[in-house]
Parts: structure tokens; sequence; C-alpha cells
């Protein structure tokens, strides 16, 4: 005989719920009508919830533009984290970026379509305020990744330039990969995970290589 379930479960699954239809619904506002001319009561109206409930999950507009881009990067951390010990810093950044893309549509759809995800990360780079945001955002997870590569290598980041500099490289690249991305025509998972593999494979000789060729 199954168990039942007990209220708190039942609650808990109900409130799940509610965070993830508040979601999708912004995402789909945010990237079809546009993250300015939507507002948290058109979002909450959407799924028949008040204003209130919406702050309950969400701390505002940007709170919830951000929401999945926060999963996805509190798992690249923690495969960096994973990464074996023998690794160098910067391959070990690479290895946890590419088999994150590998990983990435188990982790995105549990809150929301890959394809909504996707559409969202274009409306981040095509949108000053989300923009400008987003590099706040990376900046702030730029720095717990030096500290995580700090940790793992068992340097000071307080002394030592290394892991900072080592993120900051990689950072730029995948600022690069995102803007390729979004303004190209492949507007698939396939296509920016090619392309980060692509352009991580060229930071040694962009960096230390002659550029001339005649």
């Amino acid at each position: 005989m199954d168990t039942l379930e007990t209220p708190e479960t039942l609650r808990e699954r109900k409130k799940r719920r509610t965070r993830e239809a508040l979601l999708r619904a912004a995402l789909e506002l945010f990237t079809t009508q546009g993250y300015e001319h939507t507002t948290v009561d058109e979002i909450a109206e959407s799924v028949d919830v008040s204003q209130r409930t919406f702050f309950r999950y969400f701390a505002g507009k940007e709170d919830v533009a951000f929401a999945v881009q926060e999963m996805t990067e509190a798992h690249f951390v923690a495969a960096v984290r994973e990464r074996p010990a023998d690794e160098a810093p910067m391959e070990a950044l690479r290895q946890a970026m590419l088999e994150g893309w590998d990983a990435i549509r188990e982790t995105v759809e549990s809150a929301v379509p890959v394809e909504l995800y996707l559409r969202m990360y274009r409306t981040i780079e095509s949108t000053p305020a989300l923009l400008a945001a987003h590099l706040r955002r990376s900046a702030a997870t730029e720095e717990t990744i030096a500290r995580e590569l700090a940790a793992r290598e068992g340097v000071d980041v307080a002394s030592d330039p290394r892991p900072r500099l080592a993120v900051a490289v990689f950072g730029a690249v995948i600022r690069v990969t995102e803007r390729q991305w979004s303004t190209g025509d492949d507007f698939s998972l396939e296509a920016i995970r090619a392309l980060t593999a692509s352009y991580l494979d060229q930071v040694g000789p962009a960096l230390t290589g002659n550029w001339r060729t005649g």
C-alpha cells in the first residue's frame, strides 16, 4: 500500500508549482513583449495570483529574470569544485563549462523549457538593463569561482593573483561566446556549446601566439 503524502509535502509541492508557474510566465512575457514593458502585476495576473504572492517567491523582476541563470551558475561552480585535482586550473574551468552545457538541459528543464531559457538568454543580451545586471552578477560569480580555484589549488586568493586572472580570462571568453551566439543564426543549445568549445580552444594561441601570417 502506498504511503499517504503528509500535508507538509503537499504544501511544499504547491509552493514549488506556484514558483515554477510564475517563473515561466515571467520569462514568456519578457521574451514576447519585452522586459521593460512587463510589470509584476502582469506576471502575477497571468498565473492568477496576487502581487503579494509573487513577492513571496521573487524579490522583483530582475530576480525572476535571472532565476534560471542562477541555477546554471550554481551548477557550474559545483562542477569546478568536483573536477579532478590533477587538472590544471584553466582545463578544470573548460571541462566544467563544457560538461555543464552537456548537462544543462536537465538542470533547466526542472524549471522551464530549454527553448524558453535560450530565448531569455537572447533577451538579456538585447536589453540594456538586463545586460548591465548580467555583467554585475557575472562579476560576483567570477569572484566565487576564483575563490574555488584558490581553495582547489591551495593558494591564497588575497595574495596570489592567478585565480582571479584565470577566471577573468575565462569569463571574457564566455562573454565573447554569448555575444556571438546571441547575434548568430543558429539559436540552439548545441550551437552555443560548440561555440564555447571553439573559443576556449583558441585562448592559448590568442594570448601567446603570433597572429601575423605574412
